[in-house]
Order: C-alpha cells, then structure tokens, then sequence
C-alpha cells in the first residue's frame, strides 16, 4: 500500500545514486542542488559517503595534483555557461575521472538541442563523456554523465519541496502581451487559458519538461499512476505536459498504486500566501529571519548565544549561521515537525519543553519556571549549554531550532504581523459592503515614510510597529487577489476612479520607498538597486508601476472559472485524497484524467 513515507524517502533514494560515486571525489555542486541536498542529509552526507571535500560551483574553484576524482552535481542543461563552469575547473586541475550529474533528463537535452526524433541510448550525454576526456587531456580517462532528478527536498514527513523550480510562477496579463507580441494578429491569443505549450518561450517549455520528467520519475519509483487535476492556465500546461510524457503511459499501465495529483496556480488564491491569518510558529520564523545565502527554503540563524563571543558589528561574519533543517538529529526532527503542524502557542510550548528535557539529560542547573514563554526565558536555558562542549554537540539541532523561535519571538518585526492581520480582517469586512476603489483607497493614509514627520504628528507607533514597505505590498497583493469578491458598481465610473487611485498609490508608494535607509530581499529585487544610494525616485517609480500592472493582472485570475471562482465562498476538500468538491469537469478550471 502506498504511503507518504514512499514519497518523503525518494528524495533520498535519488541521492543515493550520486553518493554511491562520491568516494574519494571532489565534489562541486550548484546552489539549486546544494539546497535539495540540504533537506536530505546535507555535506556530512557527502563526507560519510567518502567525499573529500565539497566545492561552489564556479570557475573560480579547482583540485590539487593529489585529487583525481571530481563529481560534478547541476541543476541545469549541459549547455552554455555550465559547459564553461566545468571546462575551467577540469582545465585548471589534474582530474583522471569526472562524473557529471544533471537533474534535467536527457529527453529535455535533445529538444535543448532541436532534436525532436526519438534516439536509441543518450548520444547528448556521450557525447559531453567525450569532451571531458579531452578537457582532462587524456581519452583513455574515465568521464560518466548522468540524469539524476535531486530536486526534491523532503521538509518534513508530510511536505516535499522543489527549490530548484522556485522561480517557476504562474502565467500573468504582462506574459499574455509578451507572447501575443510575437505573434500575427489573427493568431494572438484573447485569454491566458488560451495558451498552449508550444506559445510559451523555449526555455519556460524546457523547465516545464524538466519538472514533469521529475514527477515522472518520482511516480515511477513509487509504482504510482496518478489521476490528474488543475486549476489554472500554468498548471494545466504542466498537467498536460505530465499527462503526455511518453514513459508515463506504459507506467500507468502497469503500476500498482493509485494516487490524485493536484496542480494549481498559485495567483488562483495569493491570500493564503501573502495574508498573515496563520498561526504557525515556523511561518512567523520563515517571514522575519532572513534567508539562508542561496536558499529559498530556510533562513540564518544566529549562533552567538551560545558562544563566549561579544556582539559586536562584525561578530555575525565570525560564526557560521545555525538553520531549521536538522536531518542528523530524530529528536530536532520530531521538534521541527511539531513547530511545523500545531499552532503558534503550542509549537512554542513544545520548543520550551523540549529544551528543559535536553538540559535536564545533560544535568545542567536549569531554572524552571512557568506560564507564558519568553524569548529572554528560551535564551536563558540554550546559554547553559555553553559550558559542555559535549552537550552542546548532542543537542546542536533542538538549539538552532530553539535559536530560531526566540530570535523570531524577539525580532522588531513581529508586531507588524498583529498591525497586518487586523488590518486584512478590516479589508475584507469592506469588500463586503463597498466596491474596490473605495477599499483600495483604504490602503493611502497608510503609505506615508517610517518614522516620518506625518507619523510622529499623528502620535504614532515606533518605527518598527509601522508598516514599511513590504508590507504595504503584500496587503496589495491581498486586496487585489480579492478584487472580484467587491461590490459591483458603475463599471465605467469605477474603472475612473480606479485609474486616479493607483496613480496616487504609486506615487505614494514610491515616496515610501526611496525614503527607506535600507532595501530589503523584495524592495532589491523589485528595483534591481542593492543599495539606497543606487535608488533613484525615477528608477523606484518605474518599478511601482510594473508592480501594478502586474497587480491589476491578479484581479482577473479566476474569471475562466465556472467553479471555485471566490477565495471566500469556494468549497474546500477535507484531504488530498477526498475530491469530492473538486471539479473534475470545469472548463478552464481542470484537467480530466
């Protein structure tokens, strides 16, 4: 019988094939596969398995006389700068034998390549074992290239990840107009439900290939068929794409095991991604600690506590950052999964207890004490871990974890969550009893500077109660997702309105961000400046405006749909197995079996 343990426990079967030819290997590996690998046994993986050492993917790295062996490990064609990343380091080493693992399929390789016929055998990646030969300049050398689907990162016993299709997002407005504009006139499409794969660009084609080829694969080695369901442009592509996978067909035929898979846009429902109505611990931890440098699925946690050292503005770059993912600890690994499913106050509970119990073992003087939990208390007990270096290594996982829920407990941003949360419950009374614009407009008296001269007149908050820039996006991004469950008015009269009210919008939004003294993640990828001074109001403006253009797209992503067309009202299945609310048959709303 088919059980979550059989697609939590693929991940690490897929890893298995690329530790059986790490021994004694160099092994270089890209941010995107480093991250999966990450979640399923990370570097000491590699170095229990025989590894000599692990390496950044770049040409700026390269082996020793003494080091004959390199594994290579890529999340992306063996084209282009990759080819050129792995030429440089073969070329500035002594290597005598290269393996090379790719997670994109071969199949993927040949249409990269404008091969469409079908070729016996893997004549893309024999022919790459030929040039690494030639580059480690000597063709009696031993060169292996491989597909090895390493995407998946098993979070937790219940949820599987894949960081290396991250930035794949649903279809929007402004890609509908960028691929009618390469189109003639008669043959543009009217609607994003319209699109098809082969209108998509070439390389959106080849990582939609590359995620249905990996899917594929995790269901082969469950001995799974599944049943297919969508809801949305994107993720009927990707159901199609999946459905049609010339190994998927003979796999159905055979396999033994039965399971539904869901694909759905995440634009059809930004409000449970953006809002703030969760109540878990590890949401809160993920939103207000910053990421882990070259990851998207966990954050830095900062180990100073429980060291001797002083902080002072460069302690951070002393001490390598802690981080939520502890695979080599089944006690971190149970605490994680409870911080993960109960709520806020529980998830916190459990966190105390758990350290209390760890502290105990260890014979440390603890102080208990009761009633609500502090970040001052959590502290306190992790910093009696500093004077046994033996406890402190038998129980690195419950502390980083106990590390991360105080820092997140105590972070100065976490009392915005409360400002936005009732500001979202104030939103949608409204959408209830008003039309958009005067809802939206709701949204203007908020956006003026931090710490302004409007806000210490208006005897606000502190600066950190306030509502910076990244939030006044994401409670955009919420009201605009909730745009169709407004009022109906005077269309033509409200599409007026509407259009001043963004122009002030922008306007105002612009002035909040060019007057912020530093950029966050988002403001940086928003404007494409790291820093303020790069910023210039004309530069910060261009890019509001993009953002509502992009915005006014969200309010009519659910309009092909006959079925589950409000975020508000729509029926909800009890688990992932129970559809019978789903469906099954609504045009543009899902794909049939």
């Amino acid at each position: 019988m088919l059980t979550t343990e059989d697609f939590t426990h693929f991940p690490h079967q897929m890893w298995e094939k690329v530790l059986s030819k790490v021994k004694k290997a160099v092994v270089f590996m890209d941010d995107k596969c480093t991250e999966a690998l990450h979640w399923s046994g990370g570097a000491a993986a590699l170095l229990e398995a025989g590894a000599r050492n692990l390496k950044q993917f770049s040409s700026f790295e390269a082996c020793g006389a003494n080091e004959p062996k390199a594994v290579f490990v890529v999340s992306t064609l063996l084209k282009g700068r990759t080819v050129d990343i792995i030429k440089d380091i073969i070329s500035l080493s002594h290597f005598q034998y290269c393996v090379v693992f790719t997670t994109v399929a071969h199949s993927v390789h040949l249409l990269a390549n404008n091969v469409t016929a079908e070729m016996e055998g893997n004549p893309v990646f024999e022919q790459f074992e030929e040039k690494l030969c030639e580059w480690m300049g000597n063709m009696n050398y031993t060169a292996e290239v491989m597909h090895v689907p390493v995407v998946f990162a098993p979070v937790s016993q219940q949820l599987v990840l894949t960081p290396t299709f991250a930035h794949l997002f649903p279809l929007l407005l402004p890609d509908l107009e960028m691929i009618n504009a390469r189109r003639p006139e008669k043959k543009r499409f009217g609607n994003l439900i319209d699109i098809d794969m082969h209108s998509l660009p070439a390389e959106l084609q080849l990582e939609i290939k590359s995620l249905a080829s990996a899917l594929n694969t995790m269901f082969e080695a469950t001995a799974t068929r599944e049943e297919t369901f969508a809801v949305g442009p994107m993720s009927r592509i990707i159901a199609g794409e999946l459905a049609s996978h010339p190994q998927a067909k003979n796999r159905r035929k055979t396999a033994p095991n039965k399971a539904s898979i869901i694909f759905v846009d995440r634009t059809m429902d930004l409000t449970g991604a953006v809002g703030h109505h969760g109540d878990s611990l590890v949401e809160k931890i993920l939103t207000v600690l910053k990421p882990l440098p070259g990851h998207v699925t966990d954050v830095q946690v900062d180990m100073l506590e429980l060291t001797s050292l002083q902080r002072t503005p460069h302690s951070q770059n002393t001490l390598a950052p802690g981080c939520l993912a502890q695979s080599q600890s089944p006690t971190a690994q149970s605490l994680w999964e409870a911080m993960l499913t109960s709520k806020h106050k529980e998830g916190v509970m459990e966190v105390r207890r758990q350290l209390v119990e760890a502290a105990s073992k260890e014979k440390l003087p603890i102080k208990m004490s009761m009633g609500r939990v502090t970040p001052e208390q959590l502290c306190s007990y992790m910093q009696l871990f500093r004077s046994s270096w033996r406890a402190l290594e038998s129980h690195c996982g419950v502390l980083q974890l106990g590390l991360a829920t105080a820092q997140a407990l105590r972070h100065p941003s976490l009392p915005r969550w409360d400002s936005c949360l009732a500001f979202e419950r104030l939103l949608l009374q409204a959408l209830g009893d008003s039309g958009f614009p005067t809802v939206l407009r709701q949204l203007l008296p908020l956006m003026r500077p931090r710490g302004g001269e409007d806000s210490s007149a208006s005897g606000s908050r502190s600066r950190e109660d306030e509502c910076g820039p990244d939030e006044l996006i994401l409670l955009l991004v919420y009201l605009y997702s909730l745009a169709d469950e407004a009022q109906p008015a005077d269309q033509d009269a409200e599409e007026e309105e509407l259009e001043k009210l963004e122009r002030e919008l922008i306007g105002a939004l612009t002035l909040v961000i060019t007057r912020e003294t530093e950029l966050s993640p988002l403001l940086q990828k928003l404007t494409g400046c790291t820093n303020p001074e790069e910023l210039t109001t004309e530069r910060a403006h261009s890019a509001v405006e993009d953002m509502f253009e992009t915005l006014q797209g969200l309010s009519h992503t659910r309009d092909h749909l006959k079925q589950l067309r409000s975020c508000l009202h729509c029926q909800r299945w009890s688990s992932p197995g129970d559809l019978s609310s789903f469906p099954p048959t609504d045009p543009g709303g899902s794909l049939p079996p």
